[in-house]
């Protein structure tokens, strides 16, 4: 028998998880974060709210977002801060726990505890699952990193700091004024 555990020991161990835990199965390995911060919190809510017209019948439209919702993809269960479905390739939000639809979009707001993790490992679930466009949200370094997905693998296409306003794909149609997501 090897050190890793079974997969069944895994998703037990995080089923027994006291509530209000982060946790997520990558590899077969549990990975269990602490409560993310206030400025952490707040960058992925006003995120979460400027892309709002994305998800309105008026204006750009065309999208479904959520705030962490729970992914279930393959054998591995993750949870980006903010995520986004194509309406044509999700109509309605399914009311279910874990959703099996990867996303079009994925946004990580950066921790000290999970940036390893964000930027390697589940970039590349997300990266396999072929989610297409990402965005790294970093509040300590008041950064926004774009990325789009290109063949099997992550091209950079934009990084942008401070307050500034940006037109970041997929979202091109509406510039994002990034000082809304520092702001204390």
């Amino acid at each position: 028998m090897g050190d890793k555990p079974q997969a069944g020991d895994v998703y037990e161990a995080r089923e027994r998880l006291p509530e209000g835990i982060l946790s997520q199965i990558i590899d077969g390995e549990l990975y269990v974060s602490p409560q993310p911060r206030t400025t952490h919190n707040r960058a992925a809510g006003e995120l979460f709210k400027k892309l709002g017209p994305y998800g309105e019948e008026e204006g750009p439209g065309g999208w479904l977002h959520l705030i962490e919702p729970e992914l279930h993809l393959k054998r591995d269960v993750l949870v980006p801060d903010v995520a986004g479905w194509r309406r044509e390739r999700m109509p309605e939000m399914p009311d279910v726990v874990g959703i099996k639809l990867a996303p079009d979009w994925v946004c990580e707001v950066l921790s000290p505890s999970t940036e390893a993790l964000d930027r390697g490992r589940k970039m590349a679930v997300y990266a396999r699952e072929d989610v297409r466009h990402l965005w790294l949200v970093d509040p300590r370094n008041q950064s926004l990193e774009v990325y789009r997905l290109e063949g099997t693998g992550w091209k950079q296409v934009g990084v942008h700091a401070g307050n500034v306003v940006v037109r970041a794909e997929p979202f091109e149609a509406l510039p994002l004024n990034l000082a809304f997501l520092w702001k204390r």
